[in-house]
């Protein structure tokens, strides 16, 4: 494998990255290799079936209105409601029509490496598993339901295809200057929370909300999160949520927006700037915010998730 310092412009090597790059201590499964892909996907029963059928229904309630024009798109283009788990094989072949994406089975989260470099070779990695009826409104890993439902239908959108690409790239540059976790920041406030401003509205492209029924109200309708205006230098410096229910959310004014505020941004002098932890707190407000709505903090304020206060 290349070392990150030696990598090629193609991005056809799995980089090894060197042990002073903190990233989280994953144990690979016996069964896959280094680039961590399951040999298939796995055969559902039909009780996994039944699973995602109804969490596909229960979304589909909630989120026309909600989630942006290109998610809707996407979702019709895929056919993602056809009835049960979507096969990868179909998935691959429609989305590399479209965009050259194709979707790959891993047995679990995987390495920030690993997934960057999936990521910039155009595959997207999602979980060979589906959640159980016990951890069916919340499952912390993400599971094929979230992976697939909440996504792989953005891939279809040829400027956010590119953005995700880029970002897989960007992965590189970001372990040079062990900052991996600025990097994940941007992800978890875009790909994965972010909202975007369409003509009618606020809208939802964040995969973490599309695939769970109670954040995509309190995102849009919630009187306690901060909903700001993306700004990469400020995300990038903010810590996040990664089990409950968002302090606040980023916006973007489209995905071509979102492209060229990090694809154009300087990445090398931002790094250098950077500390190694984060600078803000996921539910500060600085003077440099263009705030769209200033939250009361209500729900944080009362615990959260694990006190049983109710998102407002």
């Amino acid at each position: 494998m290349a070392t990150i310092s030696q990598l090629e412009p193609d991005f056809t090597a799995l980089p090894d990255i060197s042990r002073d790059v903190f990233t989280a201590p994953l144990k690979r499964p016996a069964h896959v290799g280094e680039d961590w892909l399951e040999p298939a996907q796995r055969d559902y029963s039909t009780d996994d079936d039944t699973i995602w059928d109804d969490l596909f229904a229960r979304q589909l309630d909630i989120l026309p209105g909600r989630a942006c024009s290109a998610f809707l798109a996407g979702l019709d283009k895929l056919d993602l409601g056809r009835g049960g788990v979507p096969e990868f094989d179909r998935l691959s072949a429609e989305l590399g029509a479209m965009t050259g994406w194709s979707v790959v089975p891993v047995p679990m989260l995987i390495p920030d490496h690993v997934f960057f470099w999936h990521l910039a070779n155009r595959r997207f990695p999602a979980g060979n598993f589906i959640r159980s009826r016990a951890t069916f409104d919340y499952i912390q890993e993400p599971d094929v339901f979230h992976d697939v439902f909440g996504h792989v239908p953005l891939l279809t959108d040829p400027v956010f295809a590119e953005y995700m690409q880029e970002y897989g790239k960007a992965g590189w540059k970001a372990m040079r200057y062990n900052r991996l976790k600025a990097l994940g920041a941007l992800y978890w406030y875009t790909v994965e929370f972010g909202l975007i401003q369409e003509s009618d509205g606020l809208r939802i492209f964040g995969a973490g909300i599309l695939s769970g029924p109670r954040e995509a109200v309190f995102a849009l309708e919630g009187q306690s999160p901060n909903r700001i205006m993306l700004n990469v230098d400020r995300v990038m410096r903010t810590d996040y949520v990664i089990d409950d229910l968002q302090p606040t959310y980023f916006i973007i004014e489209s995905f071509a927006d979102l492209y060229h505020q990090t694809v154009d941004r300087d990445f090398d002098r931002l790094y250098r700037s950077l500390d190694p932890g984060f600078t803000y707190a996921n539910s500060a407000v600085i003077d440099v915010d263009d705030v769209l709505h200033l939250g009361t903090q209500e729900y944080h304020l009362r615990g959260g998730r694990g006190s049983g206060a109710i998102p407002t």
